[in-house]
């Protein structure tokens, strides 16, 4: 610490002599802005060069005194800040490196100092230049600094587990270093954050309250960064379960085929799924069948439970899921049948008529039946049956004569023998 302090007090010495004279100001530097980067003192970076006053800026440092001050632009993207865009706290760095390849970007490689606030622009063209004054940190002892310190250190640590943008170096960097400044810097320059908090740590003189800034910093990138470790660890999870049951079941089957069995119940399982895919079922029935052939796929041939899903599946593919009659609603017509199926019964067949007329004029009517009552043999089936051939639809006749067990319309239950 104490020899950088030495260099740059020689350096500054040699650049101007009178900076005593003006009350701590020094003579100007080129100024190089960054739009997405913040110099921390101690930190050794190379600088894109993107536009044309930055470019400017680092040959006359380069070619120079080897000096110049970093201060990042408020606004990202800015390819040609002002001095409106910049920040007024800034990092003197020394120029380490300038390389100028024909194939890509120019770049100057720097190693902050110290910080800097810009006192007045003293040019614009070809490039930035300023006067600035150095920013004396309040140095910071103590218990309180010493705890500070370590419970930074332990955050960065379990952040540097967690993320992959903190190098090992790093780690050990902030591991021994004993400056808490020095600290608070190097775990800010690291930290995944925005420009703005970044530029927060570096105007903050007061090593004390930079390092509580850092600490609570720390403390939200971690919440982040553990939620973001689970959701990778499911996610991980997830995959390598779905990949590990895939191995299992091709193991399982080159092992039957090995043994020649379950042939039959996998060409069994491939024409069911052909048949529930043709049977044109709605989305929840045909997860519940697929389901349920995963099942007989999975299922010893010799578990009496195959018989029972079979029948299940048999069942739900006979069902017409798609299959409709379109009504014939003719009310002349269905009078002519009526009339031609029935003698007398004049009130039945104006009820009758009725009905149909009404499901002529309302399109998808739903709930109101016929229900006809009476002694047998007056004709109740009978003109149910005219019903069905005026509208063109096939008569079924369901007779619950002598049904006492609701099941019996129900259904039993799959496991019922029999059902």
């Amino acid at each position: 610490m104490s020899d950088t302090t030495d260099l740059l007090s020689m350096l500054l010495s040699q650049l101007e002599p009178a900076a005593e004279a003006t009350g701590g100001i020094a003579a100007e530097l080129p100024v190089i802005p960054t739009t997405d980067l913040v110099l921390f003192p101690h930190m050794v970076v190379p600088l894109p060069l993107g536009g044309f006053g930055a470019l400017a800026a680092a040959r006359e440092a380069w070619t120079g005194p080897r000096l110049a001050v970093v201060v990042a632009a408020r606004q990202r993207g800015a390819i040609e800040p002002r001095p409106d865009d910049l920040y007024r706290v800034g990092t003197l760095a020394r120029c380490v490196q300038f390389v100028e390849p024909s194939d890509s970007e120019p770049r100057l490689v720097v190693e902050g100092m110290s910080r800097v606030r810009l006192v007045e622009f003293t040019a614009t063209q070809p490039c930035l230049k300023a006067t600035f004054e150095t920013l004396a940190s309040q140095a910071a002892e103590g218990p309180e600094a010493e705890a500070l310190m370590r419970a930074v250190r332990e955050l960065f640590q379990e952040a540097a587990s967690l993320s992959h943008n903190v190098p090992p170096d790093a780690m050990m960097a902030a591991v021994n270093l004993g400056e808490p400044g020095s600290l608070a810097d190097l775990v800010a320059a690291y930290l995944n954050i925005s420009l703005e908090e970044k530029q927060r740590t570096l105007e903050a003189a007061d090593v004390m309250e930079r390092l509580k800034t850092v600490e609570a910093i720390l403390e939200r990138e971690l919440q982040v960064l553990r939620i973001e470790h689970e959701i990778h660890q499911r996610v991980r999870a997830g995959i390598e379960d779905a990949q590990r049951e895939y191995y299992l079941r091709e193991q399982m089957r080159a092992i039957q085929a090995e043994l020649g069995e379950r042939e039959g119940i996998y060409s069994e399982v491939r024409e069911y799924r052909a048949r529930i895919e043709a049977a044109g079922m709605s989305a929840e029935a045909a997860e519940k069948a697929f389901h349920e052939l995963d099942r007989l796929e999975r299922m010893p041939a010799v578990s009496p439970e195959v018989s029972v899903i079979r029948t299940y599946l048999d069942w739900l593919i006979s069902l017409p899921w798609r299959q409709a009659t379109e009504d014939k609603l003719d009310i002349a017509e269905a009078q002519r049948i009526l009339d031609e199926d029935h003698y007398g019964l004049r009130k039945v067949k104006d009820r009758v008529l009725e009905f149909l007329a009404v499901r002529k004029l309302v399109d998808q009517a739903k709930g109101p039946i016929l229900c006809f009552i009476g002694p047998p043999g007056v004709g109740k089936t009978s003109i149910g049956r005219s019903i069905a051939r005026a509208m063109g639809r096939k008569f079924i006749r369901v007779s619950l004569g002598g049904v006492h067990d609701e099941a019996e319309i129900r259904g039993h239950r799959r496991t019922y023998v029999g059902a």
